[in-house]
């Protein structure tokens, strides 16, 4: 059999199979956000945020007092020991002065940048805590059993299987 009479079958075949049927080379989503089961698959307590949040502000106030370069070994007006080097290198002409002190310049960048990452962590999770609590307590207090007695958030993927 040549190409072209391979080719043609080929052809012939496909156009039969399309004339009858629709085929999708995908799968179908998911209407459940993607796992493929009724159960939801990512579940986050009021602990775990919490636990989040404090590792952060603990991260954050370590590092706040650890890596403060630019300041240790200052006293209250005086520039830290590493610009105070720095400076001296310059003032030897020393190309060393200029490199650490644009060293110390990114260190410091650098480190207020992660500070203000982790304070936003903390304060974010802080706030999401303090939101699902209120959201929790008001779906509570619109949904009530027959009895009056509040039905919990929880609760309602319960109700509706």
């Amino acid at each position: 059999m040549t190409f072209n009479s391979e080719w043609a079958e080929a052809v012939a075949t496909t156009k039969d199979r399309q004339a009858t049927a629709m085929q999708l080379n995908q799968v179908a989503p998911d209407p459940g956000g993607g796992s493929g089961s009724a159960e939801p698959d990512l579940e986050v307590t009021q602990d775990d945020l919490g636990a989040v949040g404090s590792e952060a502000f603990r991260l954050h106030d370590q590092l706040r007092k650890g890596s403060d370069i630019a300041g240790a070994g200052s006293g209250k007006s005086e520039s830290g020991s590493t610009a105070r080097a720095a400076q001296e290198c310059s003032n030897h002409n020393l190309a060393m002065g200029g490199e650490l002190s644009t060293t110390l310049s990114l260190w410091d960048t650098q480190v207020k940048t992660l500070l203000q990452m982790c304070a936003h962590i903390s304060n974010h999770l802080d706030y999401t805590k303090k939101s699902h609590s209120n959201e929790e307590a008001e779906i509570a207090a619109s949904l009530r059993r027959r009895n009056g007695t509040a039905v919990a958030a929880s609760d309602i993927s319960r109700l509706i299987k």
